[in-house]
């Protein structure tokens, strides 16, 4: 069974309010005295590698380790929860434009590591969050509040506040990746999804239907906020006026997949806070949810484009149960009629889950038309003398040149897949 991220009643348009009241609660405003709380939280699990050598090393080499002392001072200046959120805010805004700015080559570069890296976002970020977490404030915050505070800082450090499409002649495409994951193997890993998510932010293509413009956010390897509603919250505004989207992750060796079918099922593969979830996917409204869903992407156009140096494949493959059967099966061609899904071409992890989101999210706002789906990129490897994470360097030659050919070809399927939506 594989893990991928790792080697993861129709509404009509009217029903995105519903969905939204479904995937989460409001934000708070106040806090009354009874429910104070000044003092700080325990650190997670993904805050207490922080301190490793290696998120410690690409933090320094690329200027990202001045950014947590700037907010903890400026925390320190908050005197109640509205001026708190403003900082919390512009900070975290502030990090994920600085990460594309560089991605993409404005400004100054920062350090000697190479502008394309997407590891610095994920480390500073969790810098952010954990000086957030240990903060002690001047007055009265309520443990709802400081959720608040954190939620403010995980949705504008993923442009996930920052969507902004221009007006009519311009095709609109929506483009999302994931963090880093399995860091406790190795906590050197980047993810060529982000890296790409970075590169393509805000950017332009050429079709020969007349431009095109990609916005990207980037979604946390967490199985609560997935069960919680991120992605719905996220896409649900966006779907209705887009012409394509994909969401994008990291597969296997050496190859992208189009990923043709989603199974709703979670494999319990643990995610960065070493958290486990096995079951089926959780959504709004699962009396109607479907055991899979299918890409909408023009998978043949992109598997024959000569679109980079790794072949595409669309990929057919599940695991289901068998209608009356009790015993998963591996299908090479697809579900079969009335089967449990038990991974998806995606497998069962969040990779998956993230496209079967997406896709039912589509089909329940009566979108059948609009192109979307995943796409698996290939491992973002390192040089063959620097495999070791105990003696390994965090860069070289290999790994960098891997992940620049990774994102070009992410773009370049991009670009043929918008290309083909007429």
């Amino acid at each position: 069974m594989t893990h991928r991220l790792p080697v993861t009643p129709r509404l009509g348009l009217g029903g995105v309010a519903l969905l939204l009241a479904l995937t989460g609660p409001a934000l708070p405003a106040s806090a009354s005295p009874a429910d104070a709380a000044r003092t700080p939280t325990a650190t997670t699990v993904e805050e207490q590698r922080l301190d490793r050598a290696a998120p410690q090393e690409i933090l320094r080499r690329s200027g990202f380790d001045a950014l947590a002392p700037r907010f903890e001072r400026a925390l320190k200046g908050s005197d109640g929860y509205a001026q708190a959120e403003r900082t919390v805010t512009r900070h975290a805004s502030a990090l994920w434009r600085r990460a594309v700015d560089r991605a993409q080559g404005r400004g100054p570069a920062t350090g000697d590591l190479s502008r394309g890296d997407d590891r610095p976002l994920y480390w500073a970020r969790l810098a952010l969050s954990r000086e957030l977490r240990a903060w002690t404030t001047r007055f009265a915050l309520a443990d709802e509040q400081r959720r608040a505070l954190h939620t403010a800082l995980e949705t504008s450090s993923r442009g996930q506040d920052d969507i902004r499409f221009p007006g009519h002649g311009v095709k609109r495409v929506l483009v999302t990746g994931f963090d880093p994951f399995t860091l406790d193997r190795d906590t050197r890993i980047g993810n060529p999804s982000g890296a790409s998510a970075l590169a393509l932010d805000g950017t332009l293509v050429r079709t020969a239907d007349g431009p095109a413009r990609i916005e990207t956010v980037v979604f946390p390897v967490h199985w609560a906020d997935f069960a919680e509603g991120t992605v719905e919250r996220v896409l649900a505004r966006q779907l209705p006026h887009l012409d394509l989207f994909t969401t994008v992750s990291q597969g296997r060796q050496g190859r992208f997949d189009v990923e043709r079918t989603n199974g709703a099922w979670r494999g319990g593969f643990p995610d960065n806070e070493n958290a486990a979830s096995t079951g089926t996917v959780p959504v709004a409204d699962p009396g109607s949810q479907p055991q899979w869903t299918t890409t909408t992407l023009p998978y043949r156009q992109l598997t024959e484009a000569e679109t980079g140096r790794f072949p595409v494949y669309d990929n057919t493959e599940v695991t289901e149960i068998p209608a009356g059967g009790t015993q998963p099966v591996t299908r090479p061609d697809g579900p079969t009629p009335g089967s449990a899904a038990r991974a998806g071409g995606g497998g069962d992890y969040l990779s998956n889950e993230i496209a079967y989101r997406a896709t039912l999210l589509r089909d329940r706002l009566g979108l059948p038309k609009l192109p979307g789906g995943h796409l698996h990129t290939p491992v973002l490897q390192f040089g063959a003398e620097n495999t070791n994470p105990q003696t390994g360097t965090v860069t070289d030659p290999d790994f960098e040149r891997n992940r620049t050919d990774i994102v070009s070809q992410v773009r370049e399927l991009v670009k043929t897949a918008v290309g083909e939506t007429g």
